[in-house]
């Protein structure tokens, strides 16, 4: 793990590999969902970090080990971070990956960087704005969270974020998703939720994505179901869809295998970056 001061907070972070690799030329960055840290995606890194491919992962800001800010952490300010480390690491047009809230970042960070972005990758998330009914739902789970802690909503949706015969079926890989949601610090993760109450609309900017884009979802995910993935996949021109059979919410954990063929196929399909004119 490595840490680094941006602004006012201070982010941690892994970055593995990419010693042969020439410039930012080849370089995947993933952020994490809620409420989750920069572990879940560290099957990817294992998989895909080498001497031709650099893989970066932080913890959002209040999560995991960075900085924990209460109050309303908003998409755009989670992007801001993002392309703060990236500045700091000089990375220059990485592929950009997020999974659920993550991949709701990796939108916003498109809509305020495009041209800092190689490729994207939309992993069990969604491009509509929240409803009416839907903030009121996120602002009393924040205030619930903040009252409770973390234990309780770990325990009451694990078998959403996990399908429920993988709880049963891969102990590891439930047990490392209760303990990421139960580490999460209450405070950080209420922050998000209010925040991603607030979310925009991003289906009218998918049909503005110029860049390669491959959509995943678990077969089975019940917060962000394949209809959804496919909103995502019909908007934005030439993307990829891929449906990861046997998977709930996090296929990049529950069926690794596929979920790293398919990234990996993407990511070689991918044509050698440009210089910037």
């Amino acid at each position: 793990m490595s840490t680094t001061t941006l602004h006012d907070i201070t982010l941690a972070y892994d970055d593995a590999g990419g010693d042969g690799a020439e410039g930012g030329a080849d370089v995947l960055v993933l952020v994490h969902g809620h409420p989750f840290d920069r572990s879940m995606w560290r099957p990817q890194i294992e998989t895909f970090a080498g001497p031709r491919r650099r893989v970066i992962a932080a913890d959002l800001r209040g999560y995991g080990g960075s900085t924990v800010v209460p109050g309303t952490t908003t998409l755009t300010t989670f992007a801001w971070d993002i392309a703060a480390l990236l500045d700091r690491l000089g990375v220059d047009r990485p592929v950009l990956g997020g999974l659920s809230m993550g991949g709701q970042i990796v939108l916003e960070f498109y809509r305020l960087f495009p041209e800092r972005v190689r490729a994207l990758v939309l992993a069990d998330t969604f491009a509509a704005a929240e409803t009416a009914a839907g903030k009121v739902a996120r602002n009393a789970m924040a205030d619930r969270l903040l009252l409770e802690g973390m234990g309780p909503y770990a325990d009451e949706v694990l078998t959403k974020m996990v399908a429920p015969r993988n709880v049963d079926a891969l102990p590891a890989v439930a047990g490392h998703v209760r303990d990421m949601m139960r580490g999460a610090p209450p405070e950080g993760a209420a922050a998000a939720l209010r925040g991603r109450a607030e979310r925009p609309d991003y289906v009218a900017m998918l049909g503005r994505v110029t860049v390669p884009a491959l959509v995943v979802v678990g077969g089975e995910d019940e917060y962000t179901p394949v209809a959804d993935a496919r909103v995502l996949s019909e908007g934005i021109p030439g993307a990829r869809l891929a449906v990861i059979e046997g998977a709930g919410h996090l296929p990049n954990l529950e069926r690794r295998a596929e979920f790293d063929a398919v990234l990996g196929s993407f990511l070689d399909s991918l044509p050698p970056i440009a210089p910037r004119g």
